[in-house]
């Protein structure tokens, strides 16, 4: 989940299991990651003429792909707010996967999300800010209501059918 606070800033919630994962990832790919790229680098650099030499070119592209995601990470976990996981109440809040379908819709037809930071990238798993419009709408309300919100203009109506605290 993400929220402004006062300096313009967006918080980013996570459970102490989601920071963990993102700190233990920095630090890898400031580690290990860094010194395997520069070693690639070195070993291109050493076979010649550079302008040519595609194995150096993907090697520093990987090194900007990884100061990337450092940069990335150091302001997520900067921003971040460690919070426990929620309760398993049926109750939907930002770190919990929620079923739901569309009003009209067989149940096999039911979609599953997670409600939190986009910056998570959960495997196998859609993220839904809390402040998306279907996220604004579900927050808050329980397994088994029936919501309606808007969209492009259009009213959607959606069946909760489940809401579990995301175990990833």
């Amino acid at each position: 989940m993400t929220q402004t606070d006062q300096s313009g800033q967006n918080t980013i919630w996570l459970t102490q299991d989601a920071y963990d994962k993102l700190q233990a990832e920095l630090e890898h790919l400031q580690g290990p990651r860094r010194a395997e790229i520069v070693a690639e680098i070195s070993a291109a650099r050493d076979e010649g003429d550079l302008k040519e030499n595609g194995g150096y070119h993907a090697a520093r592209e990987e090194q900007g792909k990884n100061e990337a995601r450092i940069l990335q990470l150091k302001d997520m976990l900067r921003r971040a707010e460690v919070g426990e996981t929620p309760p398993d109440d049926g109750v939907v809040e930002p770190g919990m996967v929620v079923t739901y379908k569309f009003e009209g819709d067989d149940d096999d037809e039911a979609e599953s999300f997670l409600l939190g930071a986009r910056e998570i990238d959960p495997e196998g798993l859609t993220v839904y800010s809390p402040q998306s419009p279907l996220g604004q709408a579900i927050n808050g309300r329980s397994k088994g209501d029936t919501v309606s919100y808007e969209v492009n203009g259009k009213q959607q109506t959606v069946i909760i059918l489940d809401a579990k605290p995301y175990a990833g």
